[in-house]
């Protein structure tokens, strides 16, 4: 296993989800009751603020692993599966380098 190659694919998934966040900030602003968007178009604006206010909390939740993963990279239990304590394969981390865990533990 790369250390140095899984740390940079970790410092740009941190960079995109830091992206990512600030995009979702920015749409999750206040639903102004001064818009004269009419009754059914602020239901639609107040929906759509509340589904991103949620991806907002998954994104937030994501860094915090990938910051995690990063601080552990130099862990000599880094790439081994928490539960079973197998090796992750190398795909599974470089598409999710969050989890802790191999698929199988992960479901």
């Amino acid at each position: 296993m790369n250390k140095e190659q899984f740390k940079k694919q970790l410092e740009q998934e941190i960079k995109k989800t830091q992206q990512t966040i600030q995009t979702y900030e920015d749409m999750s602003q206040p639903v102004s009751p001064d818009n004269a968007i009419g009754r059914i178009s602020r239901m639609d604006a107040i929906n759509n603020k509340s589904i991103t206010e949620s991806a907002l909390r998954n994104a937030r939740e994501k860094l915090n692993k990938l910051q995690l993963a990063l601080s552990n990279i130099d862990n000599p239990e880094f790439g081994l599966c928490r539960k079973c304590h197998k090796p992750i394969p190398e795909g599974r981390i470089l598409l999710k380098p969050e989890s802790p865990y191999c698929v199988n533990c992960a479901q």
